[in-house]
């Protein structure tokens, strides 16, 4: 594995590009998709918007300013892409985002990628009601286990706040929890 430091740099020179580039990729894929995976819901909307992400990755690393981890400033643009996409699937289909991601969260239990248990598909719907932001708070302490400072680089809102958002969203999903039949 390559330091980042020495990735960054050969991702920006044209002659380094490209094998830098497939390394970032091996290296990060899984984690990009788990991510954009959680807030598009499908298997099938996860790769395409993964998909999208390396490409505005691979198209914007010569404007990567190094004022945060690499790392950080991908799952910023995975966080855009995949907000970009499920904001306008709903749109499409002329529906508010919750209502949108509630119907994703209901066809989970048909979903041939889908592996979880009766108890994950419930805290997939109880995530779901959350407002997106809550939703993403959660979804990056929770089930990506990241310290409050690198959501707040990826997010760019403060700690406290973060904390505050997680604090709400683990209540309404306990809550949801508790309510469901």
């Amino acid at each position: 594995m390559i330091d980042e430091i020495t990735l960054i740099n050969q991702l920006q020179q044209s002659t380094t590009k490209e094998v830098a580039f497939k390394s970032l990729v091996s290296q990060y894929k899984e984690r990009l998709y788990w991510h954009i995976r959680k807030i598009v819901i499908s298997h099938e909307d996860a790769d395409d918007v993964l998909q999208n992400t390396f490409v505005k990755i691979f198209k914007s690393i010569n404007h990567f300013k190094r004022d945060s981890k690499l790392y950080s400033w991908m799952y910023r643009i995975a966080t855009n892409e995949a907000i970009t996409f499920i904001n306008k699937k709903a749109k499409e289909k002329n529906i508010h985002i919750s209502d949108y991601q509630l119907q994703l969260t209901s066809s989970l239990d048909s979903d041939y990628w889908f592996s979880g248990d009766e108890i994950q598909l419930i805290l997939q719907k109880a995530i779901a009601t959350l407002p997106q932001k809550q939703q993403l708070v959660f979804n990056m302490k929770y089930f990506d286990e990241m310290k409050y400072e690198e959501i707040s680089e990826i997010l760019d809102t403060s700690v406290g706040a973060l904390k505050a958002s997680y604090h709400i969203a683990a209540k309404k999903i306990e809550h949801f929890i508790k309510n469901y039949n």
